[in-house]
């Protein structure tokens, strides 16, 4: 079928059928979500960051752990970066973190911690891109600002029938999202829109018959539903082995690391180690990169974990072994910060997911004591 704009489709009848229906399908059935019980902006900000690329159910404890330890916009902003990360710590895409750690610092120092309400200036902030406004202006200060997320993206590519992968028709889901979009009810049409996507209209085997839309539906009368949207051929993803040391001293301590505050863990600890290299075990890789790394000796002890993790645009093996230090003093040479630490104290700083289940591993003591 060949895509065109989605005004040539829909009559300005169909649009407030599909408004009103939509609306009145929300009212039954739309989800009780803590962001919806509130009206506070910084609290529905934080929703719409945590909710980017990740799922309702895997938010919620977070959220509610997050307004619990900054529940205000000054709260957050006063506070150091690494207790923001520890909060955050499982959640993933830690940039979201970060950026939102910086935004709350710019809305508190140029805002006197309101949140803006014009799309031009909210869009400035770091990690507010064109639909998290959508989602935030539209449900925190009930503005007709269209949204265009994942869910949304499929709901409108089934209405119109597109062949088009998404991301080749953003400028057409655009403009049809902005058309639909109730100016009267904006806040309750945008959630209506994504609860649509999360509970019916859902990747496979979507539930037609008990959708509000499915009478102006191109793909339901096609019978397109599996079909639409078209995916675009997704690359293999690179897997990346890593050799990894727990590094244990003579008191019983074990080494850590802080990355530096850019990039994906940005900001994060982590055990020390790195890629290895074609032909090269991972003795002898954990030996080079700990030397290049931190500047130390150390002898290369028994495997203690293996642990595979898939990241959005890579896979990662860890192979860890237990470490003696011998000698020398670590130096941060790729990175921002060195510790040693007794295995009861990792709790208290931020690791990425795949780290946490080397922590689980460790024992409670030195295997070298």
């Amino acid at each position: 079928m060949e895509d065109v704009p989605p005004s040539d489709r829909l009559d300005a009848k169909d649009i407030e059928q599909l408004r009103r229906s939509l609306l009145g399908w929300y009212a039954q059935h739309g989800r009780d979500l803590p962001w919806r019980r509130t009206r506070d902006p910084y609290a529905i900000w934080v929703s719409e960051i945590m909710l980017q690329q990740t799922q309702v159910t895997t938010v919620l404890p977070y959220y509610q752990r997050w307004l619990e330890r900054f529940p205000t916009v000054f709260a957050l902003a006063r506070a150091d970066l690494q207790s923001v990360l520890k909060v955050w710590e499982g959640l993933g895409y830690y940039a979201r973190a970060r950026n939102l750690h910086r935004a709350a610092q710019m809305v508190v120092d140029d805002c006197d911690g309101r949140v803006p309400r014009e799309v031009n200036v909210v869009m400035q902030l770091p990690g507010i891109g064109r639909t998290t406004a959508g989602g935030l202006l539209s449900a925190a200060f009930n503005l007709p600002v269209p949204i265009l997320d994942g869910n949304v993206k499929r709901v409108l590519t089934r209405l119109s029938g597109s062949t088009l992968p998404p991301t080749a028709a953003q400028r057409l889901l655009w403009q049809l999202s902005e058309q639909l979009l109730d100016r009267n009810q904006p806040r309750d049409f945008n959630q209506a829109l994504m609860d649509l996507g999360a509970t019916l209209c859902v990747p496979r085997q979507p539930s037609c018959p008990l959708c509000p839309w499915r009478e102006c539906c191109v793909a339901y009368h096609l019978g397109l539903q599996e079909q639409i949207p078209v995916s675009a051929r997704s690359p293999d993803l690179p897997h990346k082995h890593i050799g990894v040391a727990a590094i244990w001293n003579d008191r019983g301590q074990i080494l850590i690391d802080r990355r530096p505050a850019r990039g994906l863990l940005g900001g994060l600890w982590e055990f020390p180690g790195g890629k290895i290299e074609p032909g090269e075990t991972v003795e002898d890789c954990i030996a080079r990169e700990i030397t290049e790394e931190l500047a130390i000796a150390i002898e290369v002890g028994d495997r203690l974990v293996e642990v595979t993790h898939a990241y959005s645009h890579f896979r990662v093996t860890l192979y860890v072994h237990h470490c003696r230090y011998l000698e020398g003093e670590p130096q941060p040479l790729a990175c921002e910060e060195i510790r040693w630490v007794k295995p009861s104290e990792l709790v208290e700083f931020p690791f990425p997911r795949a780290n946490l289940r080397i922590i689980e591993a460790l024992p409670p003591t030195s295997p070298y004591l």
